[in-house]
């Protein structure tokens, strides 16, 4: 009797783990799919995106909500990612190897130019900072740690894609919506590729205000032992403080930070 009802327990807790688990896989499957999409989903968007009716949708949104895991902007009426979660991944951030490996390599490049720095990774084919250094010259930038850039118009996102083979690159730009965001930012796939190419050949990549009005930024990527190009660094700067005199010393100190972070990395990770 006493082996049997053992037994049971055991049954029970079982029984328990596979629903707690099931339970967990539809709050991440709804997470991901908010997570994927730059301008966050409304519940129409969020109910056609996952395998789930509509009622589950409502009370599984409901709970990340309030866990502030998601927030909803009423004015849209779409779900983004929430406060609690970015501050969670914050602190997988501060403990990152590359972050951690790159710090040094910031500060010093920060110094050399006394203008801001950027570390960046890929995250859903979007970039999120990881860390930022601001110089003693203010710049307006919309940048903070944890916020999310595309890949097209910003220098880290472009650095990051000139760094991958041409096979990954094909599959990744034709993932991208080439969304505009000044007059001067890369719409058109085959300009963007050429571009990209070009920043390859160079080591860099120059974000020429195509993210934001009046702010140039030059990027270039970091690489794994690999080969495998896990994220990317940037200078910003505004308009009036880039000419091309300028711009030569910060493309080769911004590619050289990149290297020098990379070389590192292979002997540390």
């Amino acid at each position: 009797m006493e082996d049997r009802a053992m037994q049971d327990d055991e049954n029970a807790r079982t029984g328990n783990q596979v629903q707690g688990a099931a339970s967990f896989s539809k709050f991440m499957t709804v997470l991901q799919s908010i997570a994927d999409a730059p301008r966050g989903l409304d519940i129409g968007q969020l109910t056609k995106s996952v395998p789930f009716p509509r009622g589950t949708v409502y009370r599984l949104v409901a709970a990340l909500v309030a866990e502030q895991l998601v927030v909803h902007h009423r004015e849209d009426g779409t779900y983004r990612l929430g406060p609690r979660l970015l501050q969670l991944a914050a602190k997988t951030w501060e403990s990152s190897d590359l972050r951690t490996v790159a710090r040094e390599f910031l500060v010093s490049l920060r110094d050399a130019t006394d203008e801001v720095v950027h570390l960046a990774v890929p995250s859903s084919n979007r970039m999120v900072y990881i860390d930022k250094i601001e110089g003693s010259n203010t710049v307006q930038m919309k940048t903070s740690i944890g916020g999310q850039v595309e890949l097209h118009s910003t220098s880290v996102g472009k650095a990051w894609l000139s760094g991958l083979s041409d096979d990954r690159l094909n599959e990744v730009l034709g993932q991208l919506t080439l969304r505009r965001h000044t007059e001067k930012t890369y719409t058109d796939p085959d300009r963007l590729r050429k571009e990209l190419i070009k920043s390859r050949e160079r080591g860099y990549a120059f974000d020429d205000e195509e993210n934001e009005p009046d702010i140039r930024c030059v990027g270039s990527p970091i690489f794994d032992r690999s080969g495998e190009p896990v994220g990317a660094i940037s200078v910003s700067m505004p308009v009036y403080r880039h000419d091309p005199e300028r711009h030569a010393k910060i493309a080769s100190l911004v590619f050289k930070t990149a290297k020098d972070i990379t070389a590192k990395l292979a002997v540390i990770i």
